[in-house]
């Protein structure tokens, strides 16, 4: 029997690759994104394209009731879409802030309340969300984005546990910075941000780390992780994906001064 996935933010990116590699599989894929003419190739690649914003509830209920009506199933949702604001907190507007969380946080919780009562009553599903390293490892200047990413984290946990009793899995994808999105990302948001002119050091400093992009990982690097949490009977809760992911979630292990004074130390770098 054909399985189903259904994307959210598959414009670019994660959610994308993610699509491609569902349809590699011969899954029926319901690939969606906020203007559905950025997502035509993949309606030519054979996926389903549905306009679809995360921040309006509507269009969220309505999009899972019409997978579910024409497919009779939905056994994945993958919550892919979402973005990095950055800036320093004192920097970062609060209608910014509330963007960020309505994106990141709000759009999956949108999602995950359409999908669930059809994965109860089939007694079957996984809900896929993607958080980051920094979900769990907040570094200056990344406050906004990492409030949003642990309050996934957090939610996803309290949500393993709700409805494991009902055969539904929950997991979340940590990966660290993907090649090019976090460059442009990165860039895009500070430039939103009402700089007080206090930070340019820290600024200055993420400038330099998005332009090497060190340790970063390919967007079909995340999505082939997102694939094998789809297609396991039983997914691990967390998949961390590249070695910034894997090497700086050990840093949740140091104490909190230490990392304190490693963070101000690389501010000071020259």
């Amino acid at each position: 029997m054909e399985r189903t996935v259904l994307i959210t933010g598959c414009a670019s990116g994660v959610g994308r690759a993610t699509a491609h590699a569902y349809l590699s599989e011969g899954w029926t894929v319901y690939a969606t994104a906020r203007n559905a003419e950025d997502i035509d190739d993949l309606a030519s690649a054979g996926a389903q394209t549905r306009e679809l914003d995360v921040t309006r509830p509507a269009q969220c209920r309505d999009v899972v009731e019409e997978v579910v009506d024409t497919e009779g199933r939905l056994d994945v949702l993958a919550n892919t879409a979402g973005y990095a604001q950055f800036g320093p907190l004192e920097d970062v507007p609060t209608r910014e802030l509330h963007r960020q969380f309505d994106v990141n946080v709000y759009g999956p919780h949108r999602l995950i309340r359409a999908a669930l009562p059809h994965m109860r009553e089939a007694e079957d599903g996984t809900i896929i969300t993607v958080s980051s390293v920094a979900g769990r490892l907040a570094t200056p200047g990344l406050g906004a984005y990492a409030g949003s990413k642990f309050a996934v984290e957090a939610m996803s946990d309290a949500l393993r546990g709700e409805v494991a009793q009902f055969g539904v899995d929950v997991v979340v994808v940590e990966p660290g910075p993907v090649e090019r999105e976090a460059a442009v990302g990165m860039r895009k948001t500070s430039q939103r941000a009402d700089s007080s002119g206090a930070y340019d050091t820290l600024y200055d400093l993420y400038e330099d780390y998005a332009t090497a992009s060190v340790g970063s990982v390919s967007a079909a690097d995340v999505a082939d992780v997102i694939l094998e949490a789809g297609v396991s009977t039983d997914p691990e809760p967390r998949y961390a994906v590249g070695p910034v992911a894997e090497y700086g979630l050990l840093g949740r292990f140091v104490p909190d001064r230490w990392r304190d004074a490693a963070f101000s130390f690389l501010q000071r770098l020259p």
